[in-house]
C-alpha cells in the first residue's frame, strides 16, 4: 500500500503492506474524472506512486495500464494520497492471479 510519499512528514515505511521497487514507467490512466498518462515513481503488489500534474481526488478509483514484463496489465485502484500538482498514491483492488504472477516475476525486489 502507498500511503504517502516518502518526502511527507515523517517515512511511511513502516505502514506499507509491500515493499516497493523502483521503477520508472508511463502508466496510462482512467477515472476521477481524468484520463492520461503519468510515470511511475515506485511500485509495489499492493500499489503505486504516479507523478501527474492532473488533480485525482483521494478516494477516485483508477483503471490503469502498466507496461510489465513486455506486455501491459490492467489494474484497479484507489486513490489513498494525493499531493496536488505533483502525484498521487493508488491502492490497487482486487488483483487477477494472472496479473499478480506477472508482476511478482517482472518486478525486482517486490516478492
Amino acid at each position: 500500500m502507498i500511503d504517502e510519499p516518502e518526502s511527507a512528514s515523517g517515512s511511511s515505511d513502516d505502514r506499507r503492506e509491500h515493499d516497493r521497487a523502483r521503477l520508472i514507467v508511463d502508466v496510462y490512466f482512467d477515472g476521477g474524472d481524468a484520463t492520461g498518462v503519468a510515470s511511475t515513481r515506485d511500485i509495489s503488489i499492493g500499489g503505486l506512486y504516479m507523478s501527474t500534474q492532473t488533480e485525482i481526488p483521494v478516494g477516485a478509483t483508477l483503471a490503469l495500464r502498466i507496461p510489465v514484463g513486455g506486455q501491459h496489465v490492467v489494474v484497479h485502484g484507489e486513490v489513498v494520497y494525493s499531493n496536488p500538482g505533483q502525484g498521487v498514491g493508488v491502492k490497487f483492488r482486487d488483483l487477477t492471479d494472472e496479473t499478480r504472477q506477472i508482476m511478482e516475476r517482472e518486478l525486482p525486489q517486490i516478492h
